[in-house]
C-alpha cells in the first residue's frame, strides 16, 4: 500500500504535471509548421548541419541529431538520476510497494510488442519497430492525469509515476541491447575505461560534479563512436553519481536532479517535440493509418498498453504478489493503465532508433504515435472522469 511520499517525489510529480501542457504545446507547434506554407523551412532547419571543433577534430551534426543525441542524453540522464534514488531511498526501495509498478510496468511493455509484431509479423522489415509502443511519456500521462485533481488518489498517481519511470528504465535498456548499430571495439573499450574512471573517483567519496562531468564528456564521444546509441552515455554517467547514505548528508544526485529538471521539462523534451512530432498530413487518408507501422503502433499504444498494465496488476494482487493502492479500485486502476498508452515523446525516440536507416516508414510512427497517445489520453480521462467522484 502507497502511504508515504518522498520530498523529492512530490516536488517532481508537480513539475511533470505542468510539463505535460508545453509538450503538447511543443507537438502543436510542430504539427502546424509541418503543414503550413512554413514546412519546408521547418524541415531544412532541422536538417542543417552545425559544427562545433574543427573539420579534423569535432562533431559535425544536423539540428535534429544534436536534439536527439546530445539533448535527449541529457534527458536520460536526469530519467536515471531518479531511477536510482527511487531506487535507492524512493517509492521503489521498498518491495511491497515496488512490486505492483514493477509487474504492471512489464505487461505494459511486453503485451504492446506483441500486438506490434503480429500485425507486422508477414512485412518483416517493418519489425525494428517492435518496442515503439512499448514506452510511456511520464510528462505526458502525469499531466493528463493531474487535470482530474483530487478526483484520483495520489496512491494511484505515484502508481503511474512508478511504473513509467520503470517504463524508462526498460527502453533504456532496449536502446542498448537492440538499437546498437556495428560496433567499433577501440571506441567501445575506451568507454568501459571511462565509465571505470567514473568508478573509481565515486569510490573514492568526490562529491564535485566537475570530474564527473569531464569524464563524462568523453564518455559520450566514445559512446557516439562505438556504435552505441550516445544517450546511454547518460545512463552510465548518472548511474556513477553519488547519493547520501543518511537523510542530513549531502547528495550530489539531488543537487543535479534540482537544477536540471526545470531544464529538461520545460527546454528539452517541448523541444524534442517541436523537432520530431511534426509530420506533413497532406495524402494521409484511413489507408495510411491501416498500414502496419502505424496500425501496429495505435493497436499496441491503445489496446496492447492498457491490457498489458491491467492484467498483470490484476494477477499480481489476486495472487498476493502485490496489493491494490491504497484508495483505489479496479475500473481506477484500469483508467490509469489506459493512460499509460500515451507513449509520445518516448515512442517517437525510439521509433527515430528502430527506423534511422528506412526513414520511409517515419510518417507512420509518427501517425501512430500520435493517434495511439491522443487515443490513450482522451479516452482515460474520460473514463476516469465519468467513474470517480469530485472530492
Amino acid at each position: 500500500m502507497i502511504n508515504y511520499i518522498s520530498s523529492p517525489f512530490r516536488w517532481f510529480f508537480k513539475l511533470e504535471s505542468a510539463t505535460g501542457l508545453v509538450l503538447l504545446i511543443g507537438a502543436a507547434v510542430a504539427l502546424i509548421l509541418s503543414n503550413s506554407n512554413l514546412s519546408g523551412y521547418y524541415f531544412d532547419v532541422l536538417k542543417t548541419h552545425i559544427l562545433i571543433g574543427t573539420q579534423n577534430f569535432g562533431l559535425d551534426l544536423s539540428i535534429l541529431h544534436w536534439i536527439n543525441d546530445v539533448l535527449m542524453c541529457v534527458f536520460f540522464f536526469v530519467v536515471t538520476l531518479e531511477i536510482k534514488r527511487e531506487f535507492i531511498h524512493g517509492e521503489l526501495s521498498r518491495p511491497k510497494q515496488a512490486s505492483l509498478p514493477i509487474i504492471a510496468a512489464i505487461g505494459g511493455m511486453a503485451v504492446p510488442a506483441i500486438i506490434y509484431v503480429i500485425i507486422n509479423f508477414e512485412t518483416g522489415n517493418t519489425l525494428r519497430g517492435w518496442a515503439i509502443p512499448s514506452a510511456t511519456d511520464i510528462a505526458f500521462s502525469i499531466g493528463v492525469l493531474s487535470l482530474l485533481g483530487k478526483r484520483v488518489p495520489i496512491s494511484l498517481k505515484i502508481f503511474l509515476m512508478a511504473l513509467a519511470i520503470i517504463d524508462d528504465l526498460g527502453a533504456i535498456i532496449i536502446i542498448a541491447f537492440f538499437y546498437s548499430t556495428d560496433l567499433q571495439y577501440m571506441y567501445l573499450t575506451l568507454m568501459i575505461g571511462s565509465f571505470l574512471a567514473l568508478l573509481i573517483i565515486n569510490k573514492f567519496g568526490v562529491k564535485k560534479f566537475a570530474p564527473y562531468l569531464l569524464i563524462g564528456l568523453f564518455l559520450w564521444y566514445f559512446t557516439h563512436e562505438s556504435g552505441i546509441h550516445s544517450t546511454i552515455s547518460g545512463v552510465v554517467l548518472a548511474l556513477t553519481i553519488p547519493h547520501r547514505i543518511h537523510e542530513k548528508d549531502f547528495s550530489l544526485l539531488l543537487k543535479l536532479e534540482h537544477i536540471l529538471s526545470p531544464y529538461v521539462a520545460f527546454g528539452i523534451m517541448p523541444l524534442f517535440a517541436l523537432a520530431n512530432a511534426g509530420v506533413s498530413l497532406e495524402g494521409i487518408s484511413t489507408n495510411t493509418l491501416m498500414a502496419p507501422v502505424p496500425l501496429g503502433i495505435l493497436c499496441g499504444l491503445f489496446f496492447g498498453k492498457q491490457i498489458g498494465v491491467f492484467l498483470f496488476s490484476y494477477l499480481s494482487i489476486k495472487l498476493k504478489f502485490a496489493e491494490m493502492p491504497s484508495n483505489s479500485n479496479w475500473i481506477k486502476l484500469y483508467g490509469v493503465g489506459i493512460l499509460t498508452g500515451i507513449g509520445f515523446t518516448m515512442s517517437l525516440f525510439v521509433g527515430n532508433l528502430a527506423f534511422m536507416e528506412n526513414t520511409q516508414h517515419m510518417v507512420g510512427v509518427k501517425i501512430g504515435v500520435l493517434c495511439g497517445s491522443l487515443l490513450s489520453a482522451f479516452v482515460g480521462y474520460f473514463l476516469l472522469l465519468i467513474t470517480t467522484n469530485k472530492k
